[in-house]
Order: structure tokens, then sequence, then C-alpha cells
């Protein structure tokens, strides 16, 4: 399996058709639909569904497709990577994180690192701790950005010194709003949209002190901004990290800390022997370096 050819299935499969997907690589056709069957033949699987009008994927088409980005991606950041070796500080930082007001360390530092070099390119991918786990093993990003405990077997990490804030996102209107802070028994019977990274164990219910099923949880969320339209329009409380939706002004919602306090931990992430790129070295090091300023 050739990259070229996956480049080929990519654009094919982003095109919905052979015609388009031709065009925009700049060969003919008869030759691009010769190698997507030979490709089939291959791995001896139908991977298009080729329709009157456009082209879909099949099941094992939508898997390579997965696949075939991440390993487009991953060489793409290799061949970056050797590029800059030997010259001065340039290239990509990818940095997977979930929402977290400690984002503001990692701007910072870019802020500081785009002084020291304006070739540096940083990459945010935001996503929950599942997501962002699953593309640093993969050697996808750089480092991740993990709120909470985390096994850190195969990882190096430095612990940052912003710790994040349980809490409710709540209508102004509800009854607990009147509250500075909310207690378990608040939450006993109340509908939840919780993170979908929250089991039974997790910090949050050794809070309520209650098993996830003994909870009234109407939903599940992994990024908070879709939850808190969800707590706008009446479906349940959301139960998030403090700063990461705007309660001020004319906004419905309101934020309610918990009580007692629940606090977590937030880490810089990066694989156990790992040979950081340039860029991803220069970054670190400033990130050290804005972690020691007052």
């Amino acid at each position: 399996m050739e990259l070229r050819v996956l480049r080929y299935f990519l654009a094919v499969a982003r095109e919905e058709s052979i015609s388009r997907a031709a065009e925009a690589l700049h060969t003919a056709q008869p030759s691009l639909s010769r190698q997507l069957r030979d490709l089939e033949d291959e791995l001896g699987k139908t991977l298009f569904l080729r329709g009157r009008r456009k082209i879909t994927l099949t099941e094992e088409g939508m898997y390579l497709r997965k696949r075939a980005e991440e390993i487009i991606d991953l060489v793409d950041k290799t061949s970056g990577e050797v590029s800059a070796y030997g010259a001065s500080v340039s290239g990509d930082v990818s940095i997977g994180a979930g929402e977290t007001e400690g984002m503001r360390l990692v701007a910072r530092t870019a802020e500081a690192l785009k002084a020291v070099s304006g070739k540096v390119h940083l990459h945010i991918v935001s996503g929950d701790r599942v997501d962002i786990v699953e593309q640093l093993d993969r050697g996808l990003l750089d480092f991740a950005l993990l709120v909470g405990d985390a096994d850190m077997g195969k990882y190096e990490h430095i612990l940052l010194p912003h710790r994040d804030t349980w809490g409710v996102l709540m209508p102004k209107s509800h009854p607990l709003a009147e509250k500075s802070a909310v207690e378990p028994a608040d939450l006993a019977r109340e509908p939840l949209l919780l993170s979908r990274q929250i089991r039974d164990g997790s910090p949050f219910l050794a809070w309520m002190g209650r098993r996830l099923s003994q909870l009234n949880v109407v939903g599940t969320h992994n990024l908070i901004y879709n939850a808190s339209l969800m707590v706008e329009e009446g479906l349940g409380l959301a139960v998030t990290l403090d700063g990461l939706i705007n309660t001020s002004g004319n906004s419905s919602l309101c934020y309610r800390p918990l009580a007692p306090a629940l606090t977590v931990e937030l880490r810089l992430v990066w694989k156990r022997y790992q040979l950081l790129s340039p860029a991803a070295g220069a970054f670190l090091d400033l990130m050290r370096t804005e972690m020691a300023r007052p």
C-alpha cells in the first residue's frame, strides 16, 4: 500500500467523485480509477459504493479513511520535523486538550515562542481524554493537556500550577442559583448532564457518594458549549469545570461551585522516550519558564 495511493483514496473520499478528485490531483481519471481498483484488490475489500451521482464509502472504506488520515498526518508531521533539524527553530507543535482555563498558560507560552521564532505554528486539537490520549499514543500529537488523575506509566509530564474547580452550570432562574455553592444532596434528584468521562469511581461520584446508576443522568457531553445550550433549553444541569462558559452580563446561566470544593490537577504530558522536534522542545522549555513566573 503506497502513500501516494492513500492520498488518492482520501481525495476521492473527500470529493465523492473520481472526476473531481482527478481534477484536484491533476491526474487522469482512468489512471485514478485503475489505482483505486488495484487498492481494493490488494485489500480484498470493496471500499466504495459507486452511485450514479456520487461515490460513498463502505464500512471498510470509512475505516480505511480514518487510518489513512492518521498515516498521512504522521508522515507529514515526521517529514516536517526532520526538515527542521539543523535549522533555526521552526515547525509545528501539536497539543491536544480538553476544555480548561489552563489553556491560558499554553497561550502565554505560544506567545513567548512566537517572540523567539515566528516560524513555529501551534495546532490545538480539542477533545476529551479518550480522544486526546489516543492521538498522543499514535504520535499525532506532541503534547496533551490532561485534567485530573492520569496513569503516568508511559508518559513524561509536568504538573501545572493551575487547578480546575468542579461545579454546576444552571439557569439563573433555578432554585439552586440562590445558593453560593452546591452540596451533594442538592443534586441527588436533579436531571444532570455529565461529561462522558465520569464513571463509577471518578472524583465527582466519590464527592456525590453515589454510583452513576443512582443519579438522574439525562445526557452526556464531551465539550461543554453544546451542553450549555441544553442547560439553556431546560434539559438539565451540567456538571463542568469553572471558567469555561461566560455567565456574566445578559447570560441566562450561572455557575455554582461544589461544596465541599472539588478541584483537579492539570498536567502537560508527552510520550516517554519520545524524541521531541526542535519546535516541541523549545515549547516545553518555554512552558517551564512561564510556570516559574510569579
